[in-house]
């Protein structure tokens, strides 16, 4: 019986594989060396909840590439559904003052679900025909960094997807981490010292641009 592939993890590299999409074929990771990719599942084309996440992604996707960051959809609908859904999103449908959205990231086709299974976006408890709403964000090489995965019922955050991006690449850059609630410009955590003496020197120390609440809980000043 043949097993079944595993589910990318935090840190693990992703799947690669080509795929047909609404922007032609495209082959992962190759065609994106040295970008951050943000590879996002949803679970039928001509479906509302889905519709205002492609309206969104669509309207921020200069956003996401002014950080090296491009995005990539997947449904387990043929390429022509597709072009129809986002024909239909562009000519008809306005939403929360947005209209006339074009999308011009790659909507995969996953008729034989393919991408879909290797990256564990079915899910049979929920549906053995529709990939549930997942989120890959993967480095510029291609090692998954979050995983996201949404009910079928609930749109995403994108303002949260941005934060992750944003986050990730200053901790990469800094060598830092990011508090709970963090928002750009907010105060970010240095690592915690690796002996006594490094603890007792940072709690001793005068940098006017850091602070610490304990020994161990030390933040840099990001204002």
């Amino acid at each position: 019986m043949q097993e079944a592939p595993r589910m990318p993890l935090i840190g693990d590299l992703a799947p690669s594989f080509k795929a047909k999409t609404t922007m032609g074929d495209i082959n992962f990771p190759e065609d994106y060396k040295g970008k951050w990719v943000i590879l996002f599942s949803h679970p039928a084309d001509f479906t509302p909840v889905c519709t205002t996440e492609f309206m969104t992604f669509a309207t921020m996707q200069e956003d996401f590439r002014k950080r090296n960051t491009e995005l990539i959809g997947l449904s387990i609908d043929s390429i022509y559904a597709h072009i129809a859904w986002l024909r239909t999103i562009k000519e008809k449908i306005e939403y929360k003052g947005m209209k006339n959205v074009e999308v011009l990231f790659p909507v995969i086709e996953d008729l034989k679900m393919d991408v879909a299974k290797a990256f564990g976006m079915l899910q049979p408890n929920a549906s053995t025909t529709q990939a549930v709403r997942a989120v890959f964000i993967m480095d510029p090489e291609a090692k998954v960094r979050a995983i996201l995965y949404y009910p079928l019922s609930m749109g995403r955050n994108m303002d949260e997807i941005m934060r992750m991006i944003i986050a990730l690449q200053k901790a990469d850059k800094e060598q830092i981490a990011t508090p709970a609630n963090w928002q750009p410009g907010d105060d970010v955590i240095i690592p915690p010292p690796g002996s006594c003496g490094s603890a007792k020197e940072r709690m001793e120390s005068q940098d006017d641009n850091t602070y610490c609440l304990d020994w161990f809980m030390c933040f840099k000043k990001e204002k």
